[in-house]
């Protein structure tokens, strides 16, 4: 199901930055809409259409190589004004002729502070004394740049951290104004999507709303639509968005894969049937899951492995049920970006989707993702505006696969047991402290490794608990939540008291980057 949007928006051209999305998700939240595609992409017929400027991403590659991603060079004679990041920036100076230097003496990475050298209406009001914090990645650096260009900013190591050419509206910068760690880096999206695309804001949550609904009134209301119903917040927006239009017609499979956390099957289903009133389905096909991941420690196999099981459930299903001719699914913007690689490498692809990824290359069933285009605090807006419930809309994000990927390695029914009631004890004493709210996401995950432990004067020898919680606006950077140090002694206290197999707790502080927040 494809979403027709506004006359005007930002094209972002992703060469595999893992924070690209952010570059979107900024944009969205001035109230323009955005889109993420592939630099192959661009030469798509209407590809450019509605397009009011560009922005290239940062990346993995080098222009210092022979082969690296490019640019058609028309594009740079449309009158659309570019934007550069980072690798963006880089590739701007060698189509015009500059000079880039790779120097692994002169990295720059992390915190770094910029000094203004001209005025320019992209960092209009950006700086601070003439000075600003911005956030450097890069290896490359230019050491000349081309005609007709002008340098705006420099750091101690890169002379050229912002460049313009003001009649050709082409700017490049060296470091991220996307991410959180540069300070006022939204000020430069804004000036540029604004000041100098002249973009319209044209974006709501409520408007889109209004288009799924449109979208959905054309397709042929004969037809029968199955709906994979989890009871995260992306399926369940899902399945009321559709329920606004196809009551009838709509039925809600909720597939019980073994992998779910601990009453959550119940719960979910006696909300969805008696509050907003859902044809749900229930299957039970936990054995089947657990037969197929049988001996599986590879993350990459585990989704695939269910993500087709899923489908074939579904197609399943669905010839009990007449008339099923679509399947719909949560899937969200971020898992659609994060499971293809836009540059063809290896490297700027993350992780595949249960929902994505995992699907089998000839279907059915027609696949219809009202949500695909959002990210995942749109769609708890959109969930607002359509009456869920609050402990659903703010619910923590919770993987397709489950809790497949937060048993690292082989999976067995007594693991999934021992997780269950440790990721039970740490979520509910989450809620009872008041830090549920607090949190982007937290789980408890179940590490391949035993220790020795002492137990009443007894040797142990049994699994090590991990605990992950941390704070986000988007879930493309997070840093991990500082907990009270009582309330580390207590959780991991009651864990080993209470779960049988596990003899050890140890807590994540790692950010994101360079981790992520699900272990696989």
């Amino acid at each position: 199901m494809k979403i027709d949007h506004a006359k005007n928006k930002i094209l972002i051209i992703d060469f595999g930055s893992q924070v690209t999305k952010l570059i979107a998700r900024r944009i969205r939240d001035f109230g323009v809409y955005s889109e993420i595609v592939g630099p192959k992409e661009l030469i798509k017929k209407n590809a450019l259409q509605n397009v009011t400027g560009l922005i290239f991403s940062g990346g993995p590659s080098t222009v210092t190589r022979k082969k690296f991603p490019k640019i058609p060079k028309e594009i740079f004679t449309l009158n659309i004004p570019i934007l550069g990041i980072c690798y963006g920036l880089q590739l701007i100076t060698k189509v015009f002729g500059g000079q880039i230097k790779s120097n692994t003496k002169k990295r720059e990475y992390g915190r770094t502070q910029i000094k203004k050298r001209k005025n320019s209406t992209i960092t209009e009001n950006f700086y601070i004394k003439k000075k600003n914090e911005v956030w450097m990645s890069h290896q490359d650096s230019i050491t000349q740049i081309p005609k007709n260009f002008f340098t705006l900013a420099s750091s101690s190591n890169s002379k050229f951290a912002i460049i313009e050419n003001k009649n050709q509206n082409i700017f490049g910068i060296q470091f991220h104004p996307e991410v959180s760690h540069t300070n006022r880096g939204s000020i430069l999206l804004k000036n540029f999507v604004f000041k100098i695309c002249k973009t319209k804001k044209n974006w709501k949550t409520s408007n889109y709303k209004k288009k799924i609904i449109e979208n959905f009134k054309k397709i042929n209301n004969k037809g029968k639509i199955i709906c994979a119903l989890s009871g995260g917040v992306d399926s369940s927006v899902t399945a009321l968005a559709i329920n606004k239009v196809f009551k009838k017609n709509l039925v809600c499979v909720m597939v019980d894969t073994g992998l779910m956390r601990k009453n959550e099957f119940e719960d979910i289903y006696n909300l969805f049937k008696k509050r907003y009133k859902i044809n749900i389905k229930l299957v039970n096909h936990s054995s089947l899951f657990l037969n197929k991941l049988k001996n599986v420690s590879d993350p990459e196999k585990k989704r695939k492995i269910i993500g087709k099981l899923f489908i074939k459930i579904f197609e399943k299903e669905s010839r009990k049920i007449k008339g099923i001719e679509y399947l719909a699914q949560g899937t969200l913007y971020p898992d659609v970006i994060e499971s293809k690689s836009a540059t063809g490498s290896h490297t700027s692809k993350i992780k595949s989707h249960h929902n994505v990824g995992g699907l089998p290359k000839k279907m059915k069933l027609k696949l219809i993702e009202p949500l695909r285009d959002l990210f995942k605090d749109e769609v708890r807006r959109l969930g607002i505006s359509l009456g869920l419930k609050n402990e659903i809309v703010y619910r923590h994000p919770f993987p397709g696969p489950g809790l497949a990927i937060r048993i690292l390695g082989k999976i067995t029914p007594r693991k999934i047991k021992i997780l269950q009631e440790a990721d039970y004890i740490f979520i509910n004493e989450l809620k009872k402290n008041n830090l549920y709210s607090k949190i982007w996401q937290a789980y408890a995950a179940l590490l391949p490794v035993k220790t020795v432990g002492v137990m009443g004067d007894t040797r142990t020898y049994e699994y090590t608990c991990l605990l992950r919680a941390v704070t986000s606006t988007d879930g493309m950077t997070a840093d991990y939540f500082s907990f009270p140090k009582k309330f580390i002694d207590n959780i991991s206290n009651k864990i080993i008291n209470n779960v049988i197999g596990i003899n050890r707790v140890v807590y994540d502080i790692t950010s994101k980057p360079p981790s992520t927040i699900e272990l696989e």
